[in-house]
């Protein structure tokens, strides 16, 4: 018997929790539909279209994790800070797999403009606040967290370190204090970069 009763909100949430079980690339119309037990065509008159879905999919899920982060920066400053948004964006891509990746997502610049996206790069420069950079020190810094926290569950989350004896959260407690170092001791402009090597 089909299940009656969709709505736009409906439709959404069942994407995003077949997101989390079956991947973010395998969500489709059919397999939501099917979820319903109805068929393809009940949908659309509640998303247009499965980029449409999935973008709406996207936009939950940064307000999700925008508000876990929220939530746990809430009366903290500095270093607790810095471990409390780690550990939520942590958290949030390891509970939902499906959902962190679809916040990867290219929105169009309407709808990213009334997502939460805003919140994310609010909150992560005013954890910055307590490390004192200015610009361009700020906008680099942002970007080295942002790659260190995504590249280290994309391979937490691919078993990439499941080899050896050193769990992967003593590995990230140990990168969080190594990053609030780095914060703390931001190199000042005009040091020489790296000598480049030629390439073999």
């Amino acid at each position: 018997m089909a299940r009656v009763g969709l709505t736009p909100a409906r439709v959404i949430a069942a994407a995003a929790e077949l997101a989390d079980t079956d991947g973010f690339e395998n969500v489709s119309m059919s397999a939501v539909a099917r979820h319903f037990g109805v068929k393809d065509a009940s949908l659309y008159t509640h998303v247009r279209s499965l980029q449409e879905l999935r973008s709406a999919v996207a936009v939950l899920s940064l307000a999700e994790l925008a508000d876990q982060v929220g939530a746990a920066l809430a009366g903290r400053a500095g270093r607790d800070a810095l471990v409390a948004f780690a550990n939520a964006y942590r958290s949030y891509a390891l509970d939902h797999p499906g959902r962190y990746a679809s916040t990867q997502m290219t929105l169009e610049p309407a709808v990213a403009e009334q997502s939460a996206a805003g919140r994310h790069a609010a909150m992560t420069r005013a954890i910055l606040r307590g490390y004192a950079l200015s610009e361009p020190d700020e906008t680099d810094a942002v970007r080295l967290l942002h790659a260190t926290f995504h590249g280290y569950v994309l391979l937490e989350r691919g078993g990439g370190f499941s080899r050896g004896t050193r769990s992967s959260s003593a590995s990230w407690e140990r990168a969080l204090n190594v990053l609030h170092f780095t914060l703390s001791h931001w190199p000042p402009a005009g040091i020489p970069s790296l000598p480049r090597k030629d390439p073999l």
